[in-house]
């Protein structure tokens, strides 16, 4: 199982992508809003090579990038690069696994960066079965469906995210860190249109967390089977509150058993869309966290929900202009500093 982080205490973060262009000024902007809990941002709206999936997809044996799509061409030899995956997974040898500046401006220059007043730093990795369910072969068939590619994903982004971790403490000092898997394709279980295999996806996510070292998340932005993704005990579990939550409480049991053995929520109140977040006010989501946290701590300690909690925007904030992308952090950031001086 991945490792509990320290309880965050209801401190507020993001969840990882921004719409700036400037990977300074995206940092500056989440230093300054989150200190405590700092992330580094991703920039989709730069270019193609800085969306999710294509972000992390450079260690992809067989991949091209043709028509702004990936897909994988096995017409020739990939033995060897699928091999070197094993080999290296059985090492733990994640060298060969970090971004280029190309690939992730902002996490380069969060690594740039000395974070003196943060707890925690944090980073995204295209999860496996998003990355899985993505790609396709020339055949239009998703890469998950492929033995030999469905077994390496996990070892792959599993040594993504080790070499995440390791230069976020070699490179800025912060010693607490998590990386999270953005999942949206975690939707798909139980689904008959586009089956995903659980017993695939538990196992990919142990071979994640048996070569990562410190936190190690899980982010979906959709409704899913929340009793088997709390069932992974992932160091925290991010996910869109605002618009599921009603759907995630009919989990209480499992939601409360999960918090009392150290897993941490981060609770998705603020709408990361611009349009639902202007009929909005910090009152209102204020009050639906309230209500939130009022349902669950009927059954759990009010101590333990709120040091196992976090407060961030329901998903990545990239279709925002900037100034209301800053808008949506800082209401996140509100909203908890409001949950720590109330209770």
């Amino acid at each position: 199982m991945a490792a509990w982080i320290t309880p965050p205490g209801t401190l507020a973060t993001g969840v990882g992508a921004l719409p700036h262009r400037d990977p300074a000024a995206a940092c500056d902007t989440v230093l300054r809003i989150f200190p405590e809990f700092p992330f580094a941002p991703t920039l989709p709206n730069r270019g193609l090579q800085e969306q999710i999936v294509i972000m992390d997809s450079e260690p992809l044996p067989g991949r091209v990038i043709a028509e702004g799509r990936l897909t994988v061409d096995r017409e020739g030899d990939l033995s060897r690069a699928m091999e070197q995956i094993y080999l290296d997974y059985l090492e733990k040898d994640a060298a060969r696994y970090g971004p280029s500046p190309a690939y992730a401006s902002g996490f380069h220059e969060m690594m740039g960066r000395r974070l003196p007043a943060a707890r925690f730093l944090k980073c995204q990795v295209t999860g496996p079965v998003t990355f899985g369910m993505q790609v396709v072969d020339r055949d239009r068939k998703p890469i998950a469906y492929d033995p030999q590619y469905a077994d390496i994903l996990p070892k792959m982004m599993g040594l993504r995210a080790r070499f995440s971790e390791q230069e976020m403490r070699r490179r800025t000092g912060v010693k607490e860190t998590l990386v999270v898997l953005n999942e949206p394709y975690l939707a798909t279980l139980g689904s008959s249109v586009v089956p995903v295999d659980p017993g695939w996806v538990r196992s990919g996510w142990e071979e994640m967390a048996a070569v990562v070292d410190g936190g190690l998340g899980v982010h979906c932005c959709a409704n899913t089977d929340w009793g088997f993704v709390l069932s992974l005990d992932p160091s925290v579990l991010s996910l869109d509150a605002f618009g599921t939550g009603r759907e995630v409480l009919l989990y209480l049991d499992q939601i409360t058993a999960y918090l009392e053995r150290g897993g941490v929520i981060a609770w998705g109140i603020v709408p990361a869309d611009a349009a639902t977040f202007a009929r909005e006010t910090l009152e209102s989501l204020y009050g639906r966290y309230r209500a939130i946290r009022d349902a669950v701590t009927a059954r759990m300690d009010p101590e333990v929900f709120d040091s196992h909690s976090l407060i961030t925007p329901t998903c990545g904030i990239q279709g925002a202009d900037e100034a209301t992308a800053v808008r949506i952090m800082e209401t996140a950031a509100a909203i908890a500093a409001r949950v720590r001086g109330a209770e």
